[in-house]
């Protein structure tokens, strides 16, 4: 009879092979640009078609997308394989005021499993006007200031980008006032309202003026703020600071307490008019006073918050320094603080597995799992790499900027290490680094590259004589080093058992070499005869009993014991006819019993 079995098994790991033999980490990177706040449904690009792929492959290979955070916003029509705008695309909420903004998509398909990268950049478009925080902007003038002097504004923003939120100032034709504008450092716009005309109380006590900001796209956008102007009746000399901007640099995370800087203003006038106080400007934003405070006698502008440069990184500070005469005049500066990066984010690391559990006869880089990274700092603290320990059999490959993959590097063997116990790390370069780690357990599945093996070459067992048919004799142990369905056979049990199959005399068996097991090929073999223990001198075929004791592909020596002196040992020869034949032997003769025939042969034991 012939045995034969497929298991489920056998199955998925023919799939899995065939999932994996092609399989490439990255195939390809494709860039396309479109503008932000384009309709449902616009053209990107012929995504399949540049990636390489059949469009009748798109759905058999389980073609998909994926987008970290921005799911949504881009769709593939898997008919005809364009990838197309699926739901508005705002790039100010997307990238806030980044210069650089990219939607970056995964391409996956299966069969075999290939990796692409795309990159959607997001164009900017002029959609946002300028606009001023708030509605009127209030000063207050003494009729006694000089012509030439200065009194600052409050600018404009525009959450475009480039030329886009570049902003130009404009003031409403007056004789009285100027508008003046400079750049710092190419950073922020410095406004300030120039008195080129002594006002009189007496004359106007209130003048009424309308500042507009025009931004640099095509067609410009505007946005316009209305400037109140109260005449007071005083003084003489208002306090002045040593310069009109003070630039600080400080360190993120920067304690509470911190000096900032120390102002200084002077005023010419003598006793109660000179004598000065600093504030904070009207102009100064609630988030600011939430992070600095300054002291109205000192002018020392300390640190009150929590400064984080990913929140924030640029803070402006209008200053006012008031005489404290009944008719008080105030000198203005600004404070500028630039916060300049550290290395407080740790990297942040996630693990996609792809093909888990691993065949042990995968092929060398076979992808087990995708790694991507990101680190919310900048420059050099949030460049990160990836480590991976024990390097043995894996790898990491990097596919593109912050995606790594997990690969075969070397060959596996469950039978020697069935499970691996592996260490993702992702470092920044900072200094000192930061660093993230994720464990990753790499179970290797069984395929059925061992034969089965029996504990010891030979066995020696004796049994007393007159037993029943049917007794237990002796129980085989055999042991396969695979697993589950791999390890056990066609033909039942792994500890089969020799029986008697007539009452024997005392005799013993020793098991030679194992052919194979469970092949199911071929007839059970009748090696193994059991004789009566009062046999005579010499036995005759009719003290031969004809039962037969089976183990099926094992070859067994049987010795046969009488109650007298002589020893007949039970041994297979081959005849001359080419038959294989079983008889007993003793020290003179053999006795060779075929076709119910009993031949002896004189002490020759080889040639009969």
């Amino acid at each position: 009879m012939v045995y034969s079995q497929r298991s489920p098994g056998c199955r998925r790991l023919l799939l899995l092979l065939l999932l994996l033999t092609a399989l490439e980490s990255e195939s390809g990177h494709i860039h396309y640009s479109i503008p932000e706040e384009v309709k449902h449904g616009t053209f990107v690009g012929r995504i399949a078609q540049d990636l390489g792929l059949e469009l009748a492959e798109l759905v058999p290979r389980l073609f998909r997308v994926a987008s970290k955070g921005h799911r949504d916003l881009l769709e593939v029509n898997l008919q005809n394989g364009i990838l197309f705008v699926n739901s508005r695309i705002d790039r100010e909420a997307l990238c806030g005021r980044s210069a650089e903004c990219s939607i970056y998509l995964e391409v996956i398909v299966d069969r075999p499993l290939q990796v692409f990268h795309v990159e959607v950049e997001v164009k900017d478009i002029n959609d946002n006007p300028p606009r001023f925080l708030r509605q009127e902007q209030r000063l207050f003038i003494l009729e006694s200031r000089i012509v030439d002097s200065r009194f600052p504004l409050e600018g404009a923003s525009d959450m475009d980008v480039g030329a886009n939120a570049e902003l130009k100032y404009k003031l409403n034709p007056n004789e009285y006032f100027d508008l003046d504008v400079k750049t710092n450092e190419g950073e922020t716009s410095i406004l300030e309202l120039v008195l080129k005309k002594a006002v009189d109380r007496e004359e106007t006590q209130e003048h009424l003026l309308l500042l507009t900001a025009v931004d640099g796209g095509k067609p410009e956008l505007t946005g316009t703020v209305q400037l109140l102007i109260s005449v007071l009746d005083a003084n003489d000399n208002a306090p002045k600071f040593d310069k009109s901007v003070y630039n600080i640099r400080l360190l993120e995370n920067t304690p509470n307490g911190t000096l900032v800087i120390k102002l200084n203003a002077s005023d010419a006038d003598d006793g109660i008019n000179k004598e000065i106080v600093y504030l904070f400007s009207n102009l100064v934003l609630d988030n600011v006073r939430s992070k600095f405070i300054i002291n109205p006698n000192s002018g020392e502008i300390t640190v009150n918050g929590e400064l984080d440069y990913e929140d924030c990184n640029l803070y402006e500070i209008n200053i006012d320094a008031v005489d404290r005469s009944p008719f008080p005049l105030t000198g203005h500066c600004k404070v500028i603080v630039k916060l300049l990066d550290e290395n407080d984010n740790t990297p942040e690391m996630v693990i996609t597995y792809i093909s888990l559990p691993v065949q042990e006869d995968a092929s060398l880089g076979t992808v087990i799992a995708l790694i991507s990274l990101s680190d919310h700092d900048s420059g050099p603290n949030g460049q990160v790499t990836c480590t991976l320990s024990p390097h043995v059999p894996f790898k990491l490959v990097s596919t593109f900027k912050n995606y790594y993959s997990l690969v075969l590097d070397s060959a596996l063997d469950r039978e020697s290490v069935a499970n691996y116990k592996l260490v993702v790390t992702a470092r920044d370069g900072g200094s000192p680094s930061l660093s993230a780690t994720a464990s990753v357990s790499v179970e290797v599945a069984d395929v059925n590259d061992n034969a089965p093996a029996f504990a010891q070459p030979e066995y020696t067992v004796f049994v007393k004589e007159n037993n029943p048919p049917g007794c237990h004799i002796f129980t085989v142990s055999a042991r396969d080093a695979d697993a589950q369905e791999n390890a056990r056979g066609a033909c039942g049990p792994a500890k089969p058992a020799l029986v008697c199959s007539s009452a024997v005399g005392s005799w013993s068996c020793s098991q030679q070499r194992r052919q194979r097991v469970c092949s199911g090929e071929g007839a059970p073999k009748a090696d193994l005869m059991a004789f009566s223990p009062s046999l005579p001198q010499g036995p005759s075929s009719a003290d031969i009993s004809h039962d037969v004791a089976v183990y099926h592909e094992v070859n067994l020596v049987v010795t046969v014991f009488k109650i007298h002196s002589s020893c007949y040992c039970l041994v297979p020869r081959v005849l001359s006819d080419g038959r294989r034949r079983t008889g007993l032997t003793d020290s003179d003769h053999t006795i060779f019993h075929l076709n119910d025939e009993t031949r002896s042969f004189d002490g020759n034991k080889t040639n009969f």
